[in-house]
């Protein structure tokens, strides 16, 4: 009689198995780091344009701008009002928000920063002070 040597059909397929599973679950994983590293730069853009509209242009102006852009927001890099979609803040689908409140003449008193994440609730961020005028 003579010895094959070399691997079953049961026994590949259960390698397969195995490797498809394997694949299966890095695929899996990859997506849930993408999906936290793309929430963690979403929260590092509302941070920088939250100091900017604090330390920046509320201390320098004494109140809040209406809409928000690298226009008024000068000291922070442009690209961080691109969300990780590559959405433009305040075009239609951006994962960024800036909502202004009590207004008068373009000048604002309040304002709310928010983040849609994909993994965490929304991050939101507030004015820090109230301005309640004279």
């Amino acid at each position: 009689m003579k010895n094959k040597s070399g691997f079953t059909i049961l026994e590949l397929i259960v390698v397969a198995a195995f490797a498809s599973l394997a694949l299966i679950l890095f695929f899996l994983q990859k997506a849930n780091v993408d999906a936290m590293n793309r929430d963690k730069d979403r929260k590092t853009a509302i941070n920088a344009m939250y100091y900017a509209l604090e330390e920046g242009f509320f201390a320098q102006n004494g109140y809040y701008p209406e809409t928000i852009s690298e226009k008024n927001l000068t000291v922070i890099d442009p690209q961080l009002f691109t969300d990780p979609s590559g959405i433009v803040l305040g075009e239609p689908g951006c994962s960024y928000f800036y909502s202004a409140a009590n207004c008068e003449d373009g000048e604002c008193k309040e304002y709310t920063l928010r983040a849609t994440l994909e993994k965490e609730d929304d991050f939101i961020k507030r004015n820090r002070v109230t301005n309640t005028g004279s």
